[in-house]
């Protein structure tokens, strides 16, 4: 049997990868046909669905006094909002500016969208965790605004409306047992193409068999020392990332919670990359030793990195990083082994067909290492001064 037809991978890529939240390039005075509507639909259709029950339902708004009747439910419900936070923040740099001017311009404008396609499905969500509903149309959703991109047109994905859900329903006369899932205004995009949007690779968010594992250079087999194996671990503090700063480029802070980590002190006059500081360790296999630790990243309020032993051949390589979040910050510690010579190398040397359990055993000591460390730090930030946390 011959194999199926492959796809223009680069094609396919360029539209998954470029498929953005579409509000300030909206063309508000172009007509979006019905039959174009219906065919994007007809492709999203084809995405899977529980059971294979045909549940989803697409209410496509294009009546003016409708629109503007939905847009100030919108606005009622969370838009007024988001165009007062804007003002707060226009000019000023803030990290969330950007969104929030776009956010504000659809929420000002959205009555001026030539379609809102709202999808909803039969069935109401229990709590139960069972699939079949909230499943059976997200996938088909998206499908609808990739093929809305390939033809030329853009959309952008809110829920915001559902804080008046029940207002909505009875404004479009939705009945009892429908759920509402996403609203989508519709439009041509103007200006130029589209391009991929800054993330974090994959290396970055991707755990191999356990949460928090990383492999840098993943082989298809049991992490190796050569593949550089690492853990990454992250929590949510109530607090600014310019509180949480100061625990975290506090080199003896970690002291505090670990079992081999006994303290440190600069080398270098201060802190920056290329400075130096010399950490002292303990453990009941080696007994006491030093390792000198060089600063290879050091931004002040965001990320804090060094490599021990070697700079660039480093026996561990460790990541503190703040990332702002909307009320708080996430801190992100992360550590990769290697790819240089260390204690640990001596063990694998000695036994070299446990090499992939001495690994997996490191990795789960420093699991719980460093899990106790950014807990230390959360409790730390959160117990300070509210004056000085925000």
């Amino acid at each position: 049997m011959p194999s199926a037809t492959p796809f223009d991978t680069d094609e396919t890529d360029r539209l998954l990868s470029t498929t953005r939240a579409v509000r300030r390039r909206l063309d508000l005075g172009r007509p979006v046909p019905q039959e174009l509507l219906l065919d994007c639909i007809d492709i999203a259709e084809q995405a899977p669905t529980g059971g294979n029950q045909t549940s989803r339902r697409w209410l496509v708004i294009q009546n003016p006094d409708l629109k503007k009747a939905l847009a100030d439910l919108y606005r009622d419900a969370g838009g007024n909002w988001i165009s007062e936070s804007y003002q707060k923040v226009a000019g000023t740099g803030h990290h969330n500016e950007k969104a929030l001017r776009s956010a504000d311009h659809l929420a000002q404008n959205l009555e001026h969208v030539p379609a809102i396609v709202l999808v909803t499905i039969y069935g109401e969500h229990d709590g139960s965790g069972r699939p079949g509903l909230f499943d059976s149309v997200i996938q088909a959703a998206w499908s609808f605004c990739l093929a809305l991109r390939s033809r030329g047109l853009g959309s952008a994905w809110t829920s915001l409306h559902l804080e008046a859900a029940d207002e909505v329903a009875e404004l479009l006369g939705i009945p009892d047992g429908v759920s509402q899932i996403v609203l989508l205004p519709v439009a041509w995009t103007t200006g130029g193409d589209f391009s991929p949007a800054e993330r974090r690779t994959a290396h970055d968010i991707t755990w191999f068999d356990k949460w928090g594992y990383t492999i840098e250079r993943p082989t298809g087999e049991a992490p190796l020392h050569r593949d550089g194996a690492g853990v990454t671990v992250e929590i949510d503090i109530d607090a600014a990332p310019s509180a949480v700063w100061q625990f975290i480029s506090d080199i003896n802070l970690p002291a505090r919670f670990s079992d081999e980590f006994q303290g440190a002190e600069w080398i270098s006059t201060q802190p920056e990359i290329g400075a130096t500081f010399l950490g002292h360790n303990h453990n009941d296999h080696m007994g006491d030793w030093e390792v000198t630790c060089h600063v290879v990243d050091y931004e002040e309020n965001r990320v804090f990195a060094w490599n021990s032993v070697d700079a660039k051949q480093a026996a561990a390589q460790w990541r503190f990083e703040l990332i702002p979040l909307a009320g708080g910050t996430r801190l992100r510690f992360a550590m990769i082994l290697g790819p240089g010579w260390s204690g640990l190398t001596m063990a694998i040397e000695a036994r070299p067909d446990k090499e992939a359990k001495i690994i997996a055993n490191r990795q789960a000591g420093q699991t719980d290492n460093m899990r106790r460390c950014v807990e230390g730090i959360r409790d730390l930030a959160t117990e300070a001064d509210p004056e000085t946390r925000f």
